[in-house]
């Protein structure tokens, strides 16, 4: 159930083409925003055609689409694609002909089927072709951009972009944008928060997350198929909204649920029965999380224990890691045997943790991290076995 989100779109937009006083977002746009809560629609369905409509040629790739994929081949694919398909006129001519090179300016022969490879153009040759088939600034639009940092290829083609953007960027002219989104604040930020990191020096705004206009918006909806329920509790399912991590598909799901002549809720309110959904969806969430864990060998226990606690500090094998996983787990742990339980989280499915192409680990699930929280707040972690 789509909600336009027109206005965000446009101040976006707005800061990507550089009309925004003291903003950066023409050295890149990076949004945080947590899994389920809208980011990859509002990326496609309001941020892409509110470029398009200022005569701008956007490329969209999410790269958890395809995990088992290499992320640098699928943002060399996503380039070449838009590049064959741009309605100019040597792409015309390419299709027409049936080849799959051209030359752009009379001097780069461009084959859209190597873009990126060791043999092929540079991700750059391929993104000034096509500014220069199109006559047009380029957005490059890449969600779940943390995963790029999961190989070398992926790395290769983050470091080319930025070339790509010095290149085509001048003062006062912005040609190509780059947009990067990420469900995980603390991944994203390995792009921004190194001097070896790709865009060094930039910074991470957290994505607005849906509120109670969208409440209001679905609120509307079932007053007007179903008037004998109006008005409607606005401030109730607010609340549910909330409980619900502010995810609208999970939202959604439950106000059908709840509104269903067939379901256990028919003969009450919806309301309060949307809010109970909620407290369900909230509650087998954590119990899921307490399962995952006791399902653990201890000393797995222990190095997921040792991540939450640490966050973005946790360093897998430092001294007091391994002092810690032994205080954990009653025997001496040397470096492999910390190393194998790592990869065995790494191997689960779905993964326990994250492993970026420099040796760097993360919780894969950020909610762990707040279920952590929670746990150690209430005095009850770690989990027990009584818990599950």
């Amino acid at each position: 159930m789509y909600f336009p989100r027109t206005d965000l779109a446009r101040e976006l937009a707005d800061a990507l083409q550089g009309r925004a006083v003291f903003d950066d977002a023409p050295n890149g746009l990076f949004l945080a925003a947590p899994r389920r809560t809208g980011k990859s629609t509002f990326l496609q369905a309001d941020l892409q055609p509110e470029l398009e409509r200022r005569g701008v040629i956007v490329a969209y790739v999410d790269l958890w689409a395809a995990p088992d994929r290499d992320p640098g081949e699928l943002i060399a694919e996503t380039i070449g694609r838009v590049l064959q398909a741009h309605q100019g006129l040597v792409s015309k001519a390419v299709r027409a002909s049936g080849l799959d090179s051209v030359t752009i300016a009379g001097a780069l022969k461009l084959d859209t089927r190597r873009i990126g490879q060791p043999d092929g153009s540079t991700l750059a040759d391929a993104l000034r072709a096509l500014h220069e088939i199109g006559r047009a600034p380029i957005a490059l639009i890449i969600d779940e951009a943390q995963h790029a940092l999961t190989s070398a290829a992926g790395e290769n083609a983050m470091m080319a972009l930025k070339s790509a953007r010095d290149q085509l960027n001048r003062p006062g002219t912005v040609n190509l944008m780059l947009v990067m989104s990420g469900s995980d604040r603390d991944k994203l930020l390995r792009l921004l928060n190194a001097n070896a990191a790709p865009f060094y020096g930039s910074t991470i705004k957290h994505m607005p997350a849906l509120d109670e206009r969208f409440v209001a918006h679905l609120a509307g909806l079932v007053e007007a198929q179903r008037p004998d329920l109006a008005p409607v509790d606005r401030a109730l399912l607010a609340s549910a909204f909330l409980v619900f991590g502010q995810r609208p598909q999970f939202f959604i799901d439950a106000i059908g649920q709840a509104l269903s002549p067939l379901g256990e809720y028919a003969s009450q309110r919806f309301e309060p029965a949307v809010l109970s959904l909620a407290r369900q969806r909230q509650q087998q969430d954590r119990r899921q999380m307490e399962n995952d864990y006791l399902a653990l060998r201890p000393l797995e226990q222990a190095v997921l224990w040792r991540m939450l606690e640490q966050g973005p500090r946790f360093r897998p094998y430092d001294a007091e890691a391994l002092r810690f996983y032994t205080a954990k787990t009653g025997g001496k742990v040397a470096r492999a045997m910390a190393q194998r339980a790592l990869e065995s989280l790494r191997g689960r499915q779905p993964s326990v943790v994250w492993k970026s192409a420099r040796g760097e680990y993360a919780i894969d699930d950020v909610a762990m991290h707040d279920w952590y929280q929670e746990r150690v707040k209430a005095g009850t972690w770690p989990p027990e076995e009584s818990d599950g």
